[in-house]
């Protein structure tokens, strides 16, 4: 959701919490017994989730089309060492957080961000799922491109094979029609009230993918590109860290598990500041009310946004209210470049640290805070 660049050496000190027992009041609430289903959420039931939970939007000054953390899949080997199964995942930005769903097999995933468009996209999404049949049509849609006319041979091509086509299949007006007639159609079955503004900012979406194809980079606004910044094609053939694919369109299993997710509804976008007085607590109500426990909570580098703004006390009381485990896990992300942290991985500028909740309360009753003190506390081993 958020990004920017961190510098190790900026590092800006905020006040403590206003009443540190108010942290410790929430610090722990845990089920006595989960009860983690993936039945399918009702239609009716998603539109009243998606519209209940949220807040109205807000504004942040990128398009967030792709996420710039090339590192993102660096925390999932933390992720499996930590246990981090099932659950729920709640996370920022576009469609990275797939990669985490699909790792960790979540039960149920609320896709937060303070901006409407990133909810608008995420439909996007659940429309393309719901439209392919594997994960190279969906990709060949996503980027308005030409299916292969014996799609379902490729369930167990090689991803870098499926890449190939993609670079070397031209997006027609004839095969951009077609995706967005796909999208749409889909996007009729959902029972969301959708305005008209609604559906121009998802086809202006998706034609940006179609426009760039998997040359797409991230884009801000008022601040210079970054050399760093991944493309849609390097997001999507990047690799843990021990070197193996890991992405949720690298494997066609993964891959399915999503669509089958999205398919029962149970990928729910939502409008909201993670510091907010409405959405994520609004979504510990529900994970209470369905038995169910956070697995993952994706923060990329909201946290540094969050204390620029002042309100680290209310975005930590949110978290710490979230029904959790000792296995719950928050992923962040550091931009300060190589070799700025232990965990830091050499040629990527950005790097991914997974830290329990259980540590992360602690960390919270410090102060003074800034966001390098935070990414300096004790997190997972990689």
């Amino acid at each position: 959701m958020i990004t920017g660049v961190l510098l190790v050496a900026a590092l800006l000190a905020f006040a403590p919490l206003p009443a540190r027992a108010s942290l410790g009041a929430q610090a722990a609430p845990r089920p006595a017994a989960a009860t983690a289903s993936r039945a399918p959420i009702a239609d009716a039931e998603f539109a009243r989730l998606v519209t209940a939970l949220s807040e109205p939007g807000g504004y942040f000054d990128t398009d967030n089309l792709i996420s710039n953390e090339r590192s993102y899949l660096h925390a999932l080997g933390a992720l499996d060492r930590l246990g981090a199964r099932g659950g729920v995942y709640i996370g920022v930005g576009p469609d990275q957080g797939f990669s985490y769903i699909a790792r960790t097999r979540a039960d149920l995933a609320f896709m937060v961000d303070v901006r409407r468009d990133n909810l608008r996209q995420h439909l996007l999404f659940k429309a393309l799922f719901a439209a392919a049949r594997n994960r190279t049509e969906y990709l060949a849609l996503w980027l308005g491109r030409a299916v292969p006319a014996n799609v379902t041979r490729w369930a167990d091509r090689d991803l870098e094979a499926i890449v190939r086509h993609l670079d070397t299949a031209a997006a027609t007006s004839a095969t951009r029609e077609a995706a967005r007639a796909a999208v749409r159609g889909a996007l009729r079955t959902v029972r969301l009230t959708l305005s008209a503004d609604d559906l121009a900012t998802i086809d202006r979406v998706h034609d940006a993918f179609m426009d760039a194809g998997l040359s797409l980079r991230f884009t801000t606004f008022g601040r210079p590109p970054r050399p760093y910044y991944p493309t849609l094609r390097d997001l999507l053939l990047e690799t843990d860290r021990n070197g193996r694919r890991a992405s949720y369109v690298a494997t066609e299993a993964d891959f399915q598990y999503v669509k089958e997710l999205q398919r029962r509804n149970r990928v729910i976008p939502v409008v909201g500041d993670l510091a907010g007085e409405h959405a994520l607590r609004a979504i510990g109500r529900e994970m209470t009310a369905r038995q169910q426990t956070l697995s993952v909570l994706y923060a990329s580098n909201a946290e540094d946004y969050v204390l620029r703004d002042g309100n680290f006390a209310s975005y930590a009381r949110n978290v710490l209210a979230l029904p959790r485990t000792e296995r719950s896990a928050i992923v962040r992300s550091w931009f300060g470049g190589p070799g700025t942290h232990p965990h830091a991985v050499p040629g990527y500028f950005s790097t991914q640290l997974v830290q329990t909740v259980d540590a992360f309360a602690t960390v919270a009753r410090s102060a003074p805070w800034s966001y390098g003190a935070l990414v300096s506390s004790p997190h997972v081993e990689p």
